[in-house]
């Protein structure tokens, strides 16, 4: 996984509440188990219409926003079925980090596992990013200290809870942090194998 730490990227504005997990990767490309490669099917309902046409008015069609790395958006993002596609999808086209007034609970998990931040934020602050986003504008996020910089230099303070925090510094999913404790996994293993040799 790819470590988080500061990231400054251009912000797309998505001002809609309860977007779900079907909307971000339809449930119809579910077949594949590649992480890679998903990124032209972020959001595909939206971005293109019923030829495959990129519809131009959808804001990741819009030039300013083609290279965005950071999502503003509304409540409740992520919400519905918990694919980790969604995630994949986000990733794959470049967007790191989320900003949000609320996420669902597994969808935000989910992003963790794959190197995405996604802060929660009041809705005044919000708002004032959307306005930034608006206007295709860079922000600066930095995990270490937990701020958002804006253009306009306000520096925006927010909460990670600490594990979250130092699974994304250190870029380690589940996978590297239980390979953290191989040794005292294999001593566990080798005791069980003398004391309880019948399991």
């Amino acid at each position: 996984m790819e470590r988080f730490n500061t990231l400054e990227a251009v912000a797309a504005p998505l001002p809609t509440n309860h977007i779900d997990t079907d909307v971000i990767y339809p449930g119809r490309f579910l077949s594949t188990v590649q992480r890679s490669g998903l990124g032209p099917l972020l959001f595909h309902g939206l971005r293109f219409d019923e030829r495959g046409q990129e519809r131009p008015d959808f804001v990741l069609n819009r030039p300013a926003y083609r290279q965005a790395g950071i999502l503003v958006t509304g409540e409740n993002f992520g919400c519905g079925s918990s694919r980790e596609h969604a995630p994949w999808a986000l990733f794959d086209f470049g967007i790191r980090c989320i900003l949000s007034t609320g996420f669902a609970d597994i969808f935000a998990g989910n992003c963790v596992g794959n190197g995405i931040l996604c802060v929660t934020l009041p809705p005044a602050k919000i708002a004032r990013l959307m306005q930034d986003a608006e206007q295709a504008l860079m922000l600066k996020v930095n995990l270490q200290e937990q701020v958002i910089e804006r253009p306009c230099g306000e520096v925006v303070p927010f909460g990670v809870p600490a594990a979250i925090r130092k699974r994304l510094l250190s870029g380690m999913d589940e996978i590297s942090m239980t390979l953290q404790w191989s040794k005292r996994i294999d001593d566990h293993e080798r005791q069980l194998t003398r004391t309880l040799p019948w399991l």
